[in-house]
Formats: structure tokens, sequence, C-alpha cells
């Protein structure tokens, strides 16, 4: 059903739904909310701490103004609450000042306390006027545009209405394992009548999804078992021979990760397995081991990455751990010529290992006889991306790696149609990496600290969450740090990197700061993948409480690259009992993968999802409370209804809505 044959739906708002990832009636249910309101809780901004969210009330005190601030545009007012005042501010939302009128409003926004006087940023608000229908728990959702909270909340209650909520999951097992009706889920997770509801609600939906998502990925492992067609060549000697040249001993998770890659190449189905390890872990040591049994027994290999970048790093390892094989890297920066010569050479076997990026997959790059495709960094590849590089082989063995440790309950979901190795440990010469959280107080001696350790001869990276200063006020944008700190430290020479950034420019300054032109890197989270560092030893992350901690985890994994003793200092004024309690788990644990179950725990599945453009993932989860029980309830079924109920139509509900959901990758 259109949007616009909804009450209060114009052509124009229709657009700004749009916007939201909002086409039609039907996916309105599954905007889930991001918070939701107990009307009967309102605090005092007194009360509240900087960077708190709060609900509080107050009455506009003077006609609100809007202004312009270089590209922002900035609507500015006042309110009063009892004798207190504080200030309400929203950048680049022109469009509220029209529902501002003089009276009294309730607020949900965050608290900034930084200059005296308390400042919302960005508050949602309702007229107390209106109160009368304002009872209870209200959802609170992320809008745009014309799309207020008021305009959402009608058009999810009419949507739900109109939906017709059916579980794919077979009957019988939905009443084995007492499973209440979806429909009333939705209601309940939008509109709850109390926390336990929402609560029930929520686990209810998470296992209907999680249960469509693991059906889907295990019928498509099953059609991925295809037999082998081709025969590898292993020879013990020159296996051997190949291991000595690497200047370390394998840990031993990599071993077992070599044995399992091994015996998948030998065995009689094509391999599909993921290596996931921490930053540093020796993960591409492993998918080396894969290369040489592929091009040693005269097949071709493809070694794909997400950036050039890291695409061209690549190609410099293959060139120097095969100097007898034919290398070739896939570049944007080859002339038409060039890559011509390079695809033509690739399709008459002339070319035995290429490296590249999504410009591997492009239909016109044709092979002699690939039979081995590595995927480097596989959370940014979407399954439907994988595909297309095996499907220019026959029966072509498949290996992705993983820097981004996720909970072993999400990756049921994620590596549903992959086996799985861990290499849970590093290489014994990397020492551990020293992380703190450094108050306003320490910045100047932790600045100090930076200059000491570039005069050593050390780099530095320094960490925004953000390009510029079109989001909240108390957000540093990197190119105000980049201007700060070339100022604060004249003695440095500082480089700044953002994805705003062409790929050629940003490829040339992450080449130059590994060649020690510069002392630090002013980044933003472009750097969380990015190119082997072994000189940089310190890591500073400004409003660390706003990252996830899986994500931290990969930016503190840039350093500690060598032997070295590194460091990571976490910039946070936040007094917020959770922040602490987030930042603390990273200050006293390394390990990737206990990181990510404490994220999953506090934050649900939202920090480890995403999509492509192309295809929309189930972004609504994102905001869905989602318990560990609830993904293990959903596989258990999942498993039920693929032995006992193979020809049920479920199954092809689940990979009907499989298909839309192809391009799923990870943030």
């Amino acid at each position: 059903m259109e949007l616009s044959s909804l009450r209060g739906v114009s052509e124009t708002r229709a657009k700004d739904f749009a916007k939201m990832g909002i086409f039609s009636v039907e996916d309105l249910p599954k905007y889930f909310p991001k918070n939701h309101l107990d009307l009967t809780t309102r605090q005092s901004l007194r009360e509240a701490y900087h960077n708190d969210f709060v609900l509080t009330a107050g009455e506009l005190v003077a006609q609100p103004r809007m202004f312009r601030k270089g590209k922002m545009t900035v609507v500015q007012a006042s309110a009063r609450q009892g004798d207190d005042y504080f200030r309400i501010v929203w950048f680049n939302q022109p469009y509220v000042i029209k529902s501002l009128k003089e009276g009294e409003f309730l607020f949900y926004g965050r608290v900034q306390n930084k200059y005296g006087t308390p400042e919302l940023v960005n508050p949602t608000f309702e007229p107390v006027s209106k109160n009368v229908r304002l009872k209870g728990i209200l959802p609170v959702y992320s809008v745009k545009g014309s799309v207020t909270q008021k305009v959402m909340r009608d058009a999810v209650r009419t949507a739900l209405n109109f939906s017709d909520m059916q579980s794919v999951i077979p009957a019988p097992l939905a009443q084995k394992y007492n499973l209440g009706d979806l429909k009333q889920a939705y209601n309940g997770l939008h509109f709850p009548s109390s926390g336990r509801e929402k609560k029930d609600s929520a686990a209810r939906i998470a296992v209907e999804e999680y249960f469509t998502l693991i059906s889907a990925f295990r019928y498509l492992k099953g059609l991925k078992q295809a037999e082998r067609t081709h025969v590898y060549n292993y020879n013990l000697s020159r296996f051997q021979n190949f291991l000595s040249r690497f200047p370390f001993e394998f840990t031993n998770g990599q071993k077992s990760a070599v044995t399992d890659v091994l015996r998948d190449m030998r065995g009689g189905h094509a391999m599909n397995r993921i290596i996931q390890g921490d930053v540093g872990s020796g993960k591409t040591a492993v998918s080396l081991c894969a290369v040489f049994l592929a091009v040693d027994s005269g097949y071709q290999a493809a070694f794909l990455a997400p950036t050039e970048v890291l695409a061209e790093q690549n190609y410099r390892i293959l060139q120097e751990y095969f100097p007898d094989k034919r290398v070739a890297l896939l570049s944007g920066r080859l002339t038409a010529k060039e890559k011509r010569d390079l695809k033509s050479a690739l399709k008459a076997g002339q070319i035995d290992i290429v490296c590249g990026t999504h410009a591997v997959i492009q239909k016109d790059v044709e092979f002699h006889n690939l039979a081995l495709c590595v995927c480097d960094e596989q959370q940014r590849f979407g399954v439907a991306q994988r595909n297309a590089l095996v499907e220019k082989g026959d029966c072509v063995d498949v290996l992705v790696m993983s820097a981004t440790p996720i909970p072993r309950t999400l990756s049921l979901v994620f590596y549903g149609d992959l086996d799985v190795s861990t290499v849970p440990d590093k290489p014994k010469a990397r020492q551990e990496i020293s992380t703190s959280v450094v108050p306003h107080y320490q910045y100047d001696a932790m600045l100090n600290f930076i200059e000491e350790e570039a005069q050593k001869g050390n780099q530095a990276y320094f960490v925004c969450p953000k390009i510029d200063g079109e989001e909240e006020s108390a957000l540093l944008s990197v190119t105000e740090l980049y201007e700060e700190l070339t100022s604060r430290l004249p003695h440095l020479k500082i480089a700044l990197l953002h994805g705003k950034m062409k790929d050629a420019e940003k490829a040339q300054i992450m080449q130059d700061f590994k060649n020690q032109k510069y002392h630090a890197l002013v980044s933003t989270t472009v750097i969380e993948v990015g190119v082997d560092v072994p000189n940089a030893t310190v890591m500073v992350i400004y409003n660390a409480e706003r990252f996830g901690l899986s994500q931290i985890h990969q930016l503190r994994g840039r350093v500690g690259r060598s032997d070295k003793k590194s460091y990571c200092f976490l910039l946070s004024d936040s007094t917020s009992d959770t922040a602490r309690e987030r930042l603390s788990i990273l200050k006293d644990n390394a390990d990737g993968f206990k990181i990510a179950e404490y994220d999953f725990e506090l934050r649900g599945a939202g920090d480890f999802m995403g999509t492509r453009q192309s295809g929309r993932f189930l972004t609504d989860l994102g905001n869905l409370p989602v318990s560990a029980e609830s993904v293990f309830l959903a596989k258990r079924i999942a498993e039920e209804a693929l032995r006992d109920y193979p020809d049920s139509d479920y199954l092809h509900l689940c990979v009907q809505k499989y298909e839309r959901l192809k391009d799923v990758v990870m943030n």
C-alpha cells in the first residue's frame, strides 16, 4: 500500500519517509523505535548529567530564532523550568520552528552542560497542552524532515491496523515453543503498556527475524555444497619449504586454521570458510597457505580487498611470498590500456594471482582456471558479491577473513553459509596495548606524551567520530581537531584524512604516513580498515563514549603492530554510569571476542549490522533489544524446521526474504 494513502502523508512527506528507508505502509511496523518515553518520569535539568538523555518539561520564554552558521541552519530557543532557565538548539532542522509556539512542552534530548547554562541538543518535543493524549509509554523514532514524532506514531498505528503479520515459523513449532501472536508483538513493541510487554514483544520479533535469516542461510549453504571438480597437488615437502619463508613461527591458532583450510581444499566439496580473528592475529598468513596450494597446483587465485590501499598492501605481500609467480594488481590507477592488457592476460592464464577491490567482480573480468577466492575484511562484502566472484570459476574454494570479532550469537546469522575457524592468539613478539581513559584535565599531559613519542620516531593516530560541524555541538569535527593540533603541536607534521576525500588522495596520505612523512594522522574511522603501520604506537579516540566497543577495539588494533610498546587513549568526560562501564571494559580487556559479547549485551545487534544501499538488511533490528537466548532459540527452531518440515512453504518464504537481504554486510 502506498504511503500517500495514509492520512497526513503528502508527497513531500512520503519523500522524507523514503529517506528513512520507509517506502510503503508495510515497511512502517518494521521501523522500530530507538527509545521509549515513560511520561510519568520527567527529570529536572538541574539533576541531569552532561551528555545524558532526559525527558523534561519547560515553558518557552521567547520566540525561537533561526539563523545560519556556515552551512548549518540553527534554531535556538530558551525555556524556563521553575526558577531555572535552559537553552534548546536544533541543527539542520529548520522545520521545527513552525511547531514552537508559546506554552509548555515536553522535551526529550541530550543535555550539554559545557557552558554553565544547560542546553538540550536536537530534542524531540510535544506540547504539554496535548498531554491528555500522551499517556503511558510513547515510542521515540529516528525521524527526518517533515516526519515528526506525532506523524510517525500515527502512521505506525494505522499501518499496524492494516498489516497482516503472519509468522513464517511452522505452526506446530510455534505452539511447541509457546510463541505468541506476531502482530500483537509488533503492537507491544511500538506501543507497550509496560516495560515487560516491550521486552517480551522484542524477544518474539527477534525469534521470528533470526529464524528467517538462519533458515535462509542454511538453505544457501546446502546449495553451495558443490562437488569438487579439480584436485590440488599437495606436496608436503614443497609446502614446508613455503612455510620457511615466514620470519616467525605460526601460533597454535594459525596452525589450527591452516589445518582446517587444507582439509577443506583436499575434501570432496568446495570450501566455504571464514577465518575470524583480532587485528594482528595472523589471518593473512593462513590465507597465503591456501593461495600456495592453489597456485602450486597450477590454478589461479583472486585476493579481494575492500579498499585500494588494502589491495595494494596485499599485492606487495603476495609479491614477497610468491616471487616465482605472476602477481597482478587490478587498480583504479591503471590506464584503460593497462586494464585491458591485464584482463586479457588473466583470461589467458598468464597471471597466477590477481589482487583488487570490487573491480575484480565486474563482468568483463574473466579467469582461465580460477580455483580460490580470498576475501580480506569480509564484513565489507555482501554474500552476493562473494557469489559473483565464485561464479567466475568452477567449484571455486572461498576463504574469507574478518578482523571484526562478533559475538558467537550473531555469527550464527552472519556466517550461516560458512564454516568458521578462529585465530584467538597473537604473535608472541606483540606487546599488550596500554589503554587509558583520559579526562579533559589530563589532555595537555597526553599531548606532551605524544610529542615525546614523536621525538623517539614513533607515530600517532587521532580519531574523530565525524567530519564536519553539522551534528551535535559537543562533537569535535575532524577538521577542527586538525586545526587545533597543528596549532598546539607545531613541531609535528600532521596529516588529515576523512571519507569525503577521493580514493587516490586517501591512498596517498596513508602511504605517506606509512613511509613516516608525517608524525601524526588526524582521521575519521576510515583508518579502521587500513594499511599496516608498524611504527604507529599511539591511538587517540575522541568522544569515545559515542563508539561501539568493537569499533574502538578495531581502531585500537591499528597500533601495536610491532614489538614497540603502544598506547590507546580514550577521551571522554561522560559521567554516565553506562559509558564508564563500557570504557572500563575496553581498558581491562584485550580479547576482541569477549569485547564483542559485552557490546552485544550492552547495545544489542545494532552495532554489528549494516547494509549496502542496494540491499536493505534488517536495519530495524539495529534498535531491537535482542538477547542471546532469542537468537539461540531461533537457531534451534530453524534446525527442527529444516529437519521436520523440508517441504513446507516456510522455507520458500525465508529464501524469498533472503533475496531481498542478500547484500547484508556488517558495520
